[in-house]
């Protein structure tokens, strides 16, 4: 075998887009090295380290051969009978097909003859010389650039004037090293070499030279000021900027953001971090819009004091380090003042208008063709927020959990008050100024505003919480009056868009249905809220007056399956979620202790005769049709083997139906797992499907009458291994 060496290849490029660097990085060493495993150059699982800085791709693969071993290749001809005549000389057609793979008339007498079934059939066997290095990096790298998930192809002249590539960004130079020698491969108009450009400024030799694949990333860190590793650059910023944090002293931290610190990483070749400031005058305006545009439009990383306000300064990553850093701390300085300059101007100018007096432009944002405007939307989540909120704090006032400034019918006007006026406002700061200018402001600064209008703080923390939960993991509102808002809004959106068809498909959610339901599914489990699902999807369909087709039904297996995923993945086993799931149940408040009963139950050592017969039970009651009732004549049970189940029901039942309505689920099924012993007997004994007809509808209505008490909480069929 060929004496391995590593192997070291990287692209040199422009500025690559920053959003896209890591995962153009492993994409391409990935590629790489798979396809070198493929032709036999590298080993499967070879120790592989992906580089990508700002301006280059590379792959370091560890113990690539030279060339591939030889392989010996046994290729299916044709049938005897076609390949050889009566006195076995070959055919035409094999001698034709031999030629084809490189032989001739000599090779017939090697063939090799095998019995596949059906006839005996020719095999031509030879051996395939293993692909050299540079005949297999060269299909590596054309297969990893046209693999990359580029997301937007450039094309651009070589410097030929004549021909032209496509590739991401324009590159400029190709490096092939296997061990210390170059592989003589070529790309995108490159010859591969040793030599690689450092830091545009800060390189202290340019080109770099590399010895050899090994030495890439020394090199580039010490002659080339580069810091080439993704998660190494990452690390280092991470490092300086809670040290700089730190020598400010006072508990001030920079904001948690692993988005902005993967898109400063794909930024920098070696970062530099500065600390900057601004007047403090421009903390009277919300932190949220500060924090927004030095992160979104300056790259730049906020400074939160201990207890997360928002301070006057903020750290810079820079990718030059001069003895002076000065200039660049001013010039950042400068840069972000027009930003916060225009932030307060924005705050300013929307609070001398009330979130009231802005409700009407609503009627002019187009929310979706089929289904109107924003304030058409606004009056059907005022009118479901409305039905919700008289069910929720109905049943709130009943337990005794009722929030409010008042007690009992007074509290529920009040607290309904509340919900109308935050759902008629809720989106009204979609037309201001910072919400346009900024977005993802929507709700918070409606929240803002409408403190400003001195409304409420249950309306001003509804509006802000309206949109909650936005993503997973995220808080729930804070309060009812939010929580009832949020449903309303995230209901309207499932039943409008199912109602008019449109579904997500495959990776396609433009509408962030899937979030939606998680949403709901969320605030029903987490808040424990008294709330039907299907009420609530079906209360919501008036509030379109026609407009769509009911989507219910379609709905409510959409948001069973999000739930079923999202328990899963919260580490119930899938039979446990189905059985649950497979009784629809209403009240997702209840699911979990369910699912913990379900549990508790398979633990106990009836459970799987149990839930073996009730998967019998289920099949006997379908073939039987729809017109069997749990109803039961004591005078018609002839064996005893029925007598005996039907007491052990009537002993039984009535105690785990009291339990299952007390909400002890665990204890309603462990109080039927004693039916296992009569259970077992009457399938022994019992003839379910006697002839004589009343017979055969006694002993049905028995089983019905069991198979109802024993799947209150879940369908223990679904149980059955």
């Amino acid at each position: 075998m060929t004496a391995t060496s590593n192997l070291l290849v990287e692209l040199f490029v422009e500025e690559l887009p920053p959003k896209a660097l890591q995962k153009l990085g492993d994409a391409f060493a990935g590629v790489l090295r798979d396809q070198l495993v493929a032709q036999g150059l590298a080993a499967a699982g070879a120790p592989l380290t992906a580089y990508a800085s700002p301006r280059r791709l590379a792959a370091h693969i560890e113990g690539v051969l030279a060339q591939a071993s030889d392989k010996a290749v046994s290729q299916k001809l044709m049938p005897v009978a076609v390949g050889l005549a009566a006195d076995g000389q070959p055919t035409p057609a094999l001698l034709k097909k031999l030629s084809a793979l490189g032989a001739d008339a000599s090779a017939v007498a090697g063939l090799k003859r095998v019995h596949d079934g059906k006839a005996e059939v020719l095999y031509y066997e030879s051996t395939a010389q293993g692909a050299t290095l540079a005949q297999g990096l060269q299909k590596a790298l054309d297969e990893a650039i046209a693999r990359l998930p580029i997301p937007k192809v450039m094309r651009y002249q070589l410097e030929d004037g004549w021909t032209s590539v496509h590739f991401v960004r324009p590159a400029h130079g190709l490096v092939a090293l296997h061990g210390a020698g170059v592989v003589p491969v070529a790309v995108l108009g490159l010859a591969a070499g040793n030599a690689t450009q450092g830091h545009r400024f800060e390189a202290a030799v340019q080109p770099v030279v590399l010895r050899d694949a090994d030495s890439y990333a020394e090199q580039l860190r010490a002659q080339g000021a580069v810091i080439a590793g993704f998660a190494e650059r990452r690390a280092e910023i991470v490092r300086q900027l809670r040290a700089a944090a730190e020598k400010l002293g006072g508990g001030v931290r920079p904001i948690e953001d692993d988005a902005l610190l993967d898109e400063v990483t794909a930024l920098v070749e070696r970062p530099n971090v500065l600390v900057c400031q601004f007047e403090r005058e421009f903390l009277a305006v919300p932190q949220e819009c500060l924090i927004l545009t030095m992160k979104a439009n300056q790259k730049y990383f906020p400074l939160l004091d201990a207890e997360g306000r928002l301070t006057h300064r903020f750290l810079v990553v820079s990718n030059i380090s001069p003895q002076d850093a000065g200039a660049v701390i001013q010039g950042n300085e400068r840069v972000v003042r027009p930003r916060l300059a225009d932030a307060k101007f924005f705050f300013d100018q929307d609070r001398k208008k009330t979130l009231a007096s802005r409700v009407a432009q609503l009627s002019k944002v187009v929310y979706h063709n089929q289904l109107g405007s924003q304030g058409e939307r606004v009056e059907r989540v005022r009118a479901i927020a409305k039905a919700i909120g008289q069910q929720l704090f109905a049943a709130l006032a009943e337990r005794h959990e009722l929030q409010g400034t008042q007690d009992g019918e007074i509290a529920q006007d009040w607290l309904l008050t509340c919900v109308d006026n935050a759902a008629l406002l809720a989106k009204t700061d979609l037309v201001t100024d910072m919400v346009g200018e900024f977005p993802e402001l929507q709700g918070i600064m409606g929240g803002y505003y409408a403190v400003n209008d001195g409304l409420p703080d249950e309306v001003a923390h509804a509006i802000e919480d309206h949109y909650k939960p936005r993503f997973a993991g995220d808080e729930l509102p804070r309060e009812n009056v939010g929580l009832v808002v949020a449903l309303a809004d995230k209901i309207e959106t499932l039943v409008g868009m199912f109602g008019i068809g449109n579904l997500p498909t495959g990776d396609r959610d433009p509408f962030a249905l899937r979030r939606h339901a998680l949403g709901v599914i969320r605030m029903l489990m987490e808040k424990d809220l008294p709330l039907d699902l299907g009420a609530l999807l079906a209360g919501a369909v008036p509030a379109f007056a026609g407009r769509i087709d009911d989507p219910s039904a379609l709905l409510a297996d959409f948001i069973y399956d999000r739930l079923a995923g999202a328990l899963r993945e919260q580490g119930y086993r899938s039979q446990e979620v189905d059985a649950v799931l497979a009784l629809r149940p209403q009240r997702l408040a209840l699911v979990e202790k369910q699912l913990a009963a379900v549990r508790a139950f398979s633990a106990l050592p009836e459970s799987q005769a149990l839930a073996a017969a009730n998967k019998r039970v289920s099949n006997i009651l379908k073939k039987a049709g729809g017109d069997v009732h749990a109803h039961v004549n004591p005078e018609l049970l002839r064996e005893q083997a029925e007598q005996d189940l039907y007491a052990a029901l009537q002993r039984f039942v009535p105690e785990a139906d009291a339990q299952f309505e007390r909400g002890d689920y665990t204890a309603s099924l462990q109080t039927l797992a004693v039916l296992r012993a009569p259970v077992d007997a009457f399938f022994d004994d019992v003839m379910v499907n006697a002839e004589q007809l009343d017979l055969r509808l006694n002993r049905l209505g028995l089983l019905k009458t069991l198979h109802e008490a024993m799947n209150r909480v879940a369908d223990l069929s679904r149980l059955a291994a």
